[in-house]
């Protein structure tokens, strides 16, 4: 859950990020926003790749921002 948190805030900044957890109701969770289907007990992982999905995040980035495993075997 922790990695969740961590991942919202690092792609969304905190503020956007608790409102999207709060109010963007995902039709990949059954209609639910992330709280609601996290409180419901879903995977975390699987809120996680909704919110990207919704969100347009690169793919390149669910894994979290900067933690693409390409980029670092690159560096």
């Amino acid at each position: 859950m922790s990695e969740f948190k961590v991942r919202m805030v690092d792609e969304f900044g905190a503020r956007y990020a608790a409102v999207i957890e709060q109010d963007l109701v995902l039709s990949e969770l059954g209609d639910r926003t992330a709280k609601q289907a996290l409180t419901a007990g879903a995977d975390p992982r699987e809120v996680w790749l909704a919110v990207c999905l919704a969100n347009g995040v690169p793919k390149d980035r669910w894994l979290g921002v900067n933690k693409n495993p390409k980029k670092r075997h690159a560096e």
